[in-house]
């Protein structure tokens, strides 16, 4: 096993001192921000996402990318039971920790879907570092909002605690830019955006879902940590990108 690897197992597994040190930092750092923004209102920390400067360096391009979608549960409820001024600010916050934690993990935004943060991994030539950096940025965002967001809110007896779920796939996905001018709109298009989506649609609250195209891809002591859920669900008839066959989705062990 090369160090490298060691590395990568190790802040998955959150055996490595350094990374203990950093994930108690960050957890503090959330903390000061939700408690400053549920007493003074949202004020955004100016973390600005590479993503467009990536993604038009790439106009057209294919790219090989791990995709990651984390949704927050039960807004639906939460905004027929809040006040809009308090539900804006929780929203906001959980967004922006969630963006947080993309960038910390090396990723880039793509872009917000109501509460819904939408992120990307490019592996640099090695699928296996895309896929473990999503897997490892699915982990945090669990810890942040189980350690950071909601022993905060705890505090509050008007606010819910949070619990979000989070679907992560991998593959080519196209960049594409809807116009000819020079600041036009550029996103990505391709089968892994479509079933990152899909397989977050399945999580279960505060659970990490990810499709075949990732486990296979991730090293084995990293698999151990997921299990095939695939026969769990009745009317699951997704196929792989380049067969008939039921394309096979697996769940993190928390």
């Amino acid at each position: 096993m090369t160090e490298s690897e060691k590395n990568i197992i190790d802040m998955l597994l959150s055996k490595s001192k350094e990374t203990v040190v950093d994930s108690s930092t960050l957890i503090d750092n959330v903390q000061k921000r939700i408690e400053e923004s549920l007493e003074n209102g949202f004020k955004s920390s100016g973390i600005v996402s590479s993503s467009e400067t990536f993604l038009r360096k790439h106009t057209f391009k294919h790219v090989e990318i791990s995709v990651l979608y984390v949704d927050l549960v039960g807004s639906t409820k939460m905004s027929l039971e809040l006040p809009s001024d308090k539900l804006s600010t929780l929203v906001s916050s959980f967004v922006q920790e969630m963006s947080y934690v993309i960038s910390q993990n090396n990723g880039y935004v793509l872009k917000f879907s109501g509460d819904a943060v939408i992120g990307y991994f490019v592996g640099r030539g090695s699928a296996l570092q895309a896929c473990d950096s999503a897997v490892g940025c699915a982990e945090s965002m669990l810890k942040i909002v189980e350690n950071g967001i909601n022993p905060i809110l705890k505090q509050k007896s008007d606010l819910p605690q949070l619990k979000i779920k989070i679907g992560i796939d991998y593959g080519e996905n196209t960049v594409v830019q809807f116009g000819k001018e020079e600041n036009s709109f550029v996103d990505l298009l391709g089968p892994p955006m479509n079933m990152a989506a899909k397989v977050q649609g399945v999580a279960k609250p505060n659970q990490i879902v990810i499709g075949h195209d990732v486990y296979e891809k991730l090293h084995p002591e990293i698999q151990k940590m997921f299990y095939e859920i695939t026969d769990k669900f009745e009317n699951w008839s997704f196929t792989e990108k380049k067969s008939t066959q039921i394309y096979r989705v697996y769940a993190y062990k928390k």
